[in-house]
């Protein structure tokens, strides 16, 4: 009988490329494999959004006729583009994640199938290399051999089944890696068209900087007299109440007819009347977005650890994660405040206000007019928290009820 026992101990023992995905998670923890899944999920969701987003916000641009209109729709679609890249680099972060928790679970299954087939593939090829003659200088070896040979043969059968199974397993393993490697590639090609689309943004934002300087008088008083009500309020809530106000009257201001001409004659006058101010609406806005992709991690109303009830909702972006304006509208502060590291104040039409904290930095100014999706600035680079609260009419309200 010929038996060829090297060819069970190379079929499972093939080394296993399984595990040899050592990307850095340096944003996301994954804690479970539900936990991976539904990340993936969200954050495919996410890069979708943004690319429609991307798409429309350039079409809009390229038919934009003003310059400043222009520029500020293609600093939105920038924006978008990059929360895009954001989204592609923690989807293929999750990917990477899961593909390892597989990786694991391969190779834990292959050690407990591996070391009973290794240890009887070693006796039988002992066996194997014996020679025949040997066998019979030995009382009783004779007997036993020809006895372990005829074993052999209904043992054979059941090796070959096992290490069968095994090797399916083995090219499971591979599949498993190269499937990680090409997460790997798109998780790059991601960090590349982010670092491409933030340096294109940055130099937008400097061109829209130079170009506002030539009409900074009025924009300069107006950051003076924000900058000055934050020190005078005591809390976050008493400085968007002030900034309210302060929008209001200057609303009610610009709805004020101006100065009347003499008529040509006095029925003409009585004819006319005098124009009345168009009342403000009191609808929503068409419609909010979250101003930065990420989980979220306290409700709207949750209570924390203080008994302080959340005005708006918690979400824990990616350091250093892209945040815009949840809706077009008007800057009414932008800085830093305290305990909150930098804010920004939006007002927007029909007595809605916005307000977004935890910001690292900020690329707006007090009075600049926003288009949706508009860059706003970053979130930090250490265990980033950015909150987003919706006002209507200085009444806190969920935002969740009011996304588009």
């Amino acid at each position: 009988m010929r038996f060829a026992p090297k060819f069970f101990v190379l079929a499972f023992l093939v080394p296993v490329a399984a595990g040899t995905v050592a990307y850095a998670q340096r944003d996301a923890v994954f804690d479970d494999p539900a936990t991976t899944r539904e990340a993936l999920n969200r954050a495919l969701t996410e890069a979708k959004d943004a690319e429609e987003r991307g798409q429309r916000l350039e079409a809009e641009a390229r038919a934009a006729t003003e310059a400043a209109e222009k520029t500020a729709t293609e600093a939105a679609a920038l924006a978008a583009r990059i929360q895009q890249a954001e989204a592609g680099i923690a989807a293929a972060e999750a990917r990477i994640a899961l593909i390892g928790e597989q990786q694991n679970t391969l190779n834990r299954r292959l050690a407990a199938r591996r070391g009973p087939l290794v240890r009887l593939t070693g006796a039988l090829q002992k066996l194997a290399r014996r020679p025949l003659a040997l066998s019979a200088l030995k009382p009783g070896s004779l007997r036993e051999t020809v006895y372990l040979r005829a074993m052999l043969e209904s043992t054979i059968p059941e090796v070959r089944k096992r290490t069968a199974a095994l090797r399916g397993e083995i090219e499971k393993g591979l599949a498993l890696e190269e499937e990680a490697q090409q997460a790997l590639s798109a998780l790059r090609a991601s960090e590349e068209q982010l670092d491409e689309r933030r340096s294109s943004l940055a130099a937008l934002e400097t061109r829209q900087r130079l170009a506002s300087r030539q009409a900074s008088g009025d924009a300069d008083r107006e950051v003076e007299r924000a900058l000055a009500l934050a020190e005078e309020a005591r809390d976050l809530d008493s400085l968007v109440d002030q900034l309210d106000a302060a929008g209001s009257l200057r609303k009610e201001l610009a709805a004020l007819p101006g100065p009347t001409m003499r008529p040509s004659s006095p029925q003409t006058s009585l004819a006319s009347g005098t124009p009345s101010p168009t009342p403000t609406s009191t609808g929503p806005a068409s419609g909010f977005r979250l101003p930065v992709s990420g989980r979220t991690i306290a409700g709207f109303g949750e209570a924390s650890d203080g008994g302080v009830r959340n005005s708006g909702i918690s979400l824990s972006p990616r350091t250093g994660a892209q945040i815009v304006a949840p809706a077009e509208g008007r800057v009414a502060f932008a800085g830093p405040y305290r305990g909150y590291d930098r804010i920004v104040i939006i007002e927007h039409v029909g007595g809605w206000t916005s307000l977004v904290t935890g910001l690292a930095r900020t690329d707006i100014s007090v009075g600049q007019e926003l288009v949706s999706g508009s860059p706003l600035g970053v979130a930090g680079s250490e265990l980033p928290v950015v909150t987003f609260e919706l006002r209507r009419n200085g009444t806190p309200v969920n935002p969740l009820e009011y996304l588009q």
